[in-house]
């Protein structure tokens, strides 16, 4: 790259920074001023622009505060006060966020569950969200229902949409509540005392222990993402942004709201991505802007050539997990201006942004600001997956091009902070203590990354026992524990496998049975313990199941085979036909290779 290219990559990169670090520089940790007093400061500036729109309905940024302030009166009229949670069980549509938005004015916290959750698993988020009230639609109240035993307390669910003879005791219809409240706003003293300190938002995460872990997110965490890519994005009140993803994770639900409510633009919310519908609902919605995660980009790049897919309007895709033998492709065929992709974790202190739209790279800190940012990659044991110790007991950084842990240093300030999960010993598990001296605190990502000569970073793999699969986290731990008691299995280990050409890794399953293996069976087992993305795409019968000397299951050989024929021994399944799962053929196999079979 020559100097002239050089210095145009650094102004461009110091201007992303400049903006971002501009927006997110008023918070402080002790600051009353809260996420839902940010939402208002934009109501007050922008009244009569259109703030959302769903499939439905269309609000404008004073008609959402209406609504926000329904809401808030609502949770008080139940007597509803600080520190209490309420948990949202609901697809995405403009009421998603007038709810947690006017939750937030009266001080109460809001639990963002998954909506693909069902059964033990939802009610174990339930359970650890400490929240008493459930708000939900006609689409999720039954599987709120299904959990409802399995949770340690009396649950009060409250649903847009019930029919009148689906009412009981403790289960009601919560429009004409909610449309009966004052929409004028709550008095800020009903948040009296609350700071930035005090939890705003718990988001569920999947980690490496099992079940999902419920992440706080204070004030402080919420405004931060939220301002940081309104920074970033540089978007106007004449953008709009394109928002088909998931409103309960942090990518859609904060990075993407942010990005375009707080400076006056439009958001249309889609209850879900449609890789046939997309791009002429970009066209027609006049989208300037959408918000991805690598998954949805790789379905469009895969999918045949539409008529609108270059008649749009769009100057900025902005998300993370795009993959780099996706990214040419996926900019050059739809032809989007500008890609920002950028590294975060929703309960994370390390956060990385590529301003310059470098192909394939999470992110650049320059040599020149290596001390004032926080990531760092260290070396780890190749057996054990822990941190490398030096004979002094400090642990040591990789070289530049090698392949390390991304750690960010734990500090009481606003890009420091570390809020962790509701559950103390969950968190203590991501801390990594004397680190490069006596006494410091490191967040440990659980993610590989390398860096290059230039500053850029690449994200290589993820630690321990998660993998992604369809945009979502999967643990292998659940998933093991979830298919121990599926009929005839005695042992079940369950690994991640690389598949060409597909984004993360499917689901794969080794199986010893007590007798004979039974697909259907199997099948509508998985069906009811899973949601859909933590279903195993392939299974493996085997004879037995070697485990190491502390009795832990030895995955890597199992994973080094993936679904390979000529390496596995003994019958693989995949995913589908009229038992759920069919043995794979040579000629099966061949067509996943190349990418005639989409799994």
């Amino acid at each position: 790259m020559g100097l002239a290219a050089n210095i145009r990559r650094d102004i461009r990169f110091a201007s992303g920074l400049y903006r971002l670090l501009k927006r997110i520089k008023p918070i402080t940790l002790d600051s009353d001023v809260l996420v839902c007093d940010d939402i208002e400061e934009a109501v007050d500036k922008f009244p009569d622009n259109v703030a959302l729109e769903d499939e439905h309905r269309r609000l404008t940024y004073r008609e959402l505060d209406a609504l926000a302030n329904r809401y808030a009166h609502w949770a008080k009229a139940r007597n509803l006060k600080r520190s209490d949670v309420i948990a949202l069980v609901m697809h995405n549509r403009v009421e998603y966020l007038a709810a947690w938005i006017g939750f937030s004015k009266v001080g109460v916290a809001t639990a963002l569950i998954n909506t693909n959750l069902t059964g033990q698993a939802l009610a174990h988020c339930l359970t650890i969200s400490n929240a008493f009230n459930v708000v939900t639609d006609q689409d999720c109240w039954r599987a709120v229902e299904e959990a409802r035993p399995f949770v340690d307390r009396n649950l009060m669910s409250w649903v847009h949409g019930l029919a009148d003879e689906d009412e009981t005791n403790d289960r009601r219809d919560i429009d004409n509540a909610v449309r009966s409240a004052s929409s004028v706003r709550p008095d800020k003293s009903l948040r009296s005392g609350l700071t930035n300190r005090d939890t705003a938002l718990f988001i569920f995460t999947s980690g490496t222990t099992g079940l999902p872990k419920a992440a706080r997110i204070p004030h402080s965490r919420a405004r931060t993402y939220m301002r940081a890519f309104a920074g970033a994005t540089a978007s106007t009140p004449k953008d709009a942004l394109y928002n088909c993803l998931p409103l309960y994770h942090s990518t859609g639900g904060l990075v993407g709201v942010g990005s375009i409510l707080l400076n006056g633009g439009r958001m249309i919310i889609r209850r879900r991505f449609s890789s046939t519908n997309f791009w002429p609902d970009v066209k027609a919605s006049g989208a300037t802007m959408f918000v991805y995660i690598g998954e949805l980009c790789r379905y469009l790049v895969n999918c045949p050539p539409n008529e609108d897919e270059r008649a749009h309007r769009l100057r900025l895709a902005f998300g993370n997990g795009l993959r780099p033998d996706v990214w040419s492709e996926f900019q050059k065929r739809f032809g989007i201006k500008d890609i920002m992709e950028f590294y975060g974790s929703t309960e994370g202190n390390v956060s990385l942004f590529n301003f310059d739209g470098k192909a394939g790279a999470i992110g650049r800190v320059p040599s020149y600001l290596k001390s004032q940012i926080n990531i760092r990659l260290i070396a780890l044991d190749p057996e054990t997956g822990e941190p490398l110790r030096r004979a002094d007991g400090m642990c040591q950084l990789v070289s530049v091009g090698e392949t390390g842990e991304a750690i960010g240093q734990i500090a009481a300030d606003i890009r420091h902070d570390f809020s962790g999960y509701a559950d103390k010993k969950a968190s203590e598990k991501k801390i990594l203590t004397d680190v490069f001296k006596k006494g410091d605190r490191w967040f440990r990502t659980g993610d590989l990354m390398r860096q290059d000569r230039d500053g850029y970073f690449y994200f290589m793999d993820r630690l321990g026992d998660t993998y992604r699969w369809k945009g979502e986290n999967v643990s292998t731990a659940e998933v093991e524990q979830r298919l121990h008691d599926a009929p005839g299995v005695q042992e079940v280990i369950a690994y991640g496998v690389v598949v060409p050409g597909q984004e993360g890794k499917a689901g794969m399953a080794g199986l010893v049975m007590e007798g004979k293996f039974d697909p259907a069976a199997f099948a509508a087992y998985a069906d009811e313990q899973l949601p859909a993305y933590a279903r195993p795409v392939f299974l493996r019968l085997m004879k037995s199941a070697e485990t190491t000397g502390t009795f832990k299951y030895r995955k890597v050989d199992l994973v080094a085979d993936g679904f390979d024929l000529e390496k596995v021994e003994g019958a693989v399944y995949v995913r589908g036909g009229k038992t759920g799962y069919q043995k794979l053929t040579a000629k099966a196999y061949q067509a996943i290779l190349s990418g005639e079979t989409r799994l």
